[in-house]
């Protein structure tokens, strides 16, 4: 992501029309932008498609940003509204997960197996306390840790008291802990430090 300073300027150039700003853009946000509606759907197709989507939506409306904020406030929240929309239209659709396998492949050295078996139980492990949040604590979960907003910046885009923002993130901790240790893979002493 842009700092600041950078950020200005680049959507100065971007509103002016300046095809390289608009790139620079894109090339900052997008993957950030894919992994929050991933995280928030589960479905890598329809996260980089409304990621897309939002940026269309983004580049074409430049002239409304409010540049007291930050860009990625307002992309995020664009995406947001254009997955709960999306969801509101659709039907549930159950959520899978493919993992491929090359059988033949006797090139993979056995310390890369380990680390793709390690890389999968953690991410199998992250999926199941994400799935046990409400919102809006899965939200304010992924904006803080995946994506490094502070409490304030998560307060002032949801519109809630920093308290309320500090007070979900506790129990969100706590909830997905306990759904860690449902799991029976470790328990939350092996999790905390």
């Amino acid at each position: 992501m842009l700092d600041p300073q950078t950020e200005r300027q680049t959507i100065q150039r971007a509103r002016r029309g300046d095809r390289e700003a608009i790139a620079l853009l894109i090339r900052s946000y997008q993957r950030p932008l894919e992994a929050f509606l991933f995280r928030l759907c589960g479905q890598s197709d329809l996260a980089e498609d409304l990621s897309q989507e939002a940026f269309v939506r983004v580049i074409r409306s430049l002239d409304r940003f409010d540049e007291r904020f930050r860009f990625s406030t307002w992309l995020f929240t664009i995406g947001k509204r254009l997955l709960v929309n999306h969801q509101q239209k659709m039907k549930p659709t159950p959520d899978s997960e493919v993992v491929e396998y090359r059988a033949g492949d006797t090139r993979t050295p056995a310390a890369e197996v380990e680390e793709a078996e390690r890389t999968g139980r953690v991410t199998q492990l992250v999926q199941v306390a994400l799935d046990a949040l409400v919102s809006p604590q899965r939200e304010i979960v992924l904006l803080f840790h995946q994506q490094g907003w502070s409490v304030q910046q998560i307060s002032e885009e949801l519109r809630m008291p920093e308290g309320t923002v500090k007070s979900h993130l506790f129990r969100a901790r706590r909830r997905m802990l306990d759904a860690i240790e449902r799991t029976g893979v470790c328990d939350a002493s092996e999790v905390l430090p």
